[in-house]
């Protein structure tokens, strides 16, 4: 019976039960079958968590991101990227690629990101001769770095599932997040010799043209350098820096005079909309975690792995397959909320730092995200541009590739990620 709730987890997330409801259905059926507590604790667990300070950052941040899109920000981000990089081959998709890191620093979230991108640049890039594989695959590979550069939910997520500072987090995700950029534009650029593809503009923008577009999108942009300086300098928590980023995007937003009264209920509704799906989650998954801290699943799991090996490179190479494993069958959202409790005490044990491979696990299932068989940046983007499954895969190989090779990088040399919140830096617990 101890192994029951999780094989029945298994069970109703094979056979296409949501997320959120199936991890509670399981924790549920642990607390009416044990007979050591009363049912009602199931409730309480479930409660116990909302009542958390640091989870109020992800409001705040949907917010922030939905805000923007609202007051037309996303626009003037996207003319300064491709500002500054439309006149190279393949130009629109290095928008794309800069637009997403620039989002990152906004929403991120790699589904808004993915969503947005495939609503607004992915058929331009159609009109302008590209392919529409080509293109979704760009648009949800390059969604990936949204989470990674701060202040990203999944660090947040993270964060507060292992007891790990979402400060130094969001730090040592700039790095990183940069890295993947830089890379996915030159696998872009490769790919646009390979494929002919043509520059959105003929010749390069003039600077006096380049400092119009970074005017439009420069006070946008401030936002995440004011996160991590705020963060740095004590001025605000990572929870509160969610506060103050909503209260500029709307300052932005107001000054353009792109934002009005009216805009109210949409923007909270649709920050109510995607906070529920991500909370119902966190919730069921705390009910659940207690079932298996009450099991002893997280230590002996732990045991077992240290037993195996306690090499932490052999380690986090077994955890890297792990979770692509595990990715390609749940969300990652919900994969990290359940796994980072269970394996972030693995990972300590042989020596290797939670915020480090904190990053390294937020990546490693974001990347599942776009790979078969349910990977939720994948069907976004292809609902929305209408390319199939098999296309997309086709398209987005030499991507595959790219990312595995980033992963196995920021697994295996950990001051990529450690060397900003190193540097100087000491932000305590959130």
């Amino acid at each position: 019976m101890t192994l029951l709730p999780a094989l029945l987890l298994l069970l109703f997330i094979a056979i296409g039960v949501p997320v959120g409801l199936a991890i509670g259905m399981a924790a549920m059926i642990f607390f009416l079958t044990s007979g050591a507590m009363p049912p009602e604790i199931f409730i309480q667990r479930a409660v116990a968590v909302t009542h958390s300070f640091p989870l109020l950052a992800i409001p705040l941040f949907v917010m922030t991101g939905v805000v923007m899109n609202r007051a037309g920000i996303t626009t003037r981000m996207m003319a300064f990227a491709e500002a500054m990089t439309g006149h190279w081959r393949g130009g629109l998709a290095q928008v794309n690629v800069l637009l997403s890191t620039l989002m990152g620093g906004v929403s991120g979230s790699a589904n808004a990101d993915a969503a947005m991108q495939a609503k607004v640049l992915v058929p331009e890039m159609t009109r302008r001769g590209y392919a529409a594989p080509f293109s979704s695959a760009v648009t949800a590979c390059s969604s990936i770095i949204s989470v990674i550069i701060p202040p990203g939910i999944g660090l947040i997520l993270y964060g507060f599932m292992g007891d790990v500072s979402i400060g130094r987090l969001f730090l040592a995700g700039i790095v990183p997040g940069v890295l993947i950029c830089v890379a996915m534009m030159v696998t872009v650029a490769w790919q646009a010799r390979v494929l002919d593809l043509q520059p959105a503009f003929p010749k390069r923008k003039t600077w006096a043209e380049r400092g119009a577009s970074l005017r439009g999108a420069g006070l946008a942009l401030l936002v995440p350098v004011g996160i991590v300086v705020g963060i740095r300098f004590g001025w605000f928590t990572p929870t509160e820096a969610g506060a103050m980023a909503v209260l500029f995007a709307v300052f932005v937003g107001v000054l353009h005079r792109e934002l009005s009264w009216r805009d109210i209920a949409p923007i909270l509704t649709q920050t109510l909309e995607a906070t529920a799906i991500i909370l119902l989650v966190i919730c069921m998954a705390n009910a659940f975690g207690f079932y298996m801290t009450w099991e002893r699943i997280p230590s002996t799991v732990a045991d077992a792995m240290t037993a195996l090996t306690s090499n932490p490179i052999l380690l986090l190479l077994i955890i890297n397959l792990l979770l692509i494993f595990v990715g390609m069958f749940i969300e990652g959202s919900a994969a990290l909320i359940l796994l980072t409790p269970i394996l972030v005490p693995v990972v300590t044990e042989v020596g290797v730092d939670p915020v480090h491979f904190g990053v390294v696990m937020v990546l490693n299932l974001t990347i599942a995200g776009v790979t078969p068989p349910l990977g939720t940046l994948m069907f976004t983007t292809c609902a929305i541009t209408g390319v199939s499954i098999p296309a997309f895969i086709r398209a987005a190989l030499p991507f595959y590739a790219l990312l595995m090779v980033m992963l196995l990088i920021l697994t295996f040399v950990p001051g990529l990620s450690l060397w900003l919140p190193d540097a100087r830096f000491d932000l305590g617990k959130p």
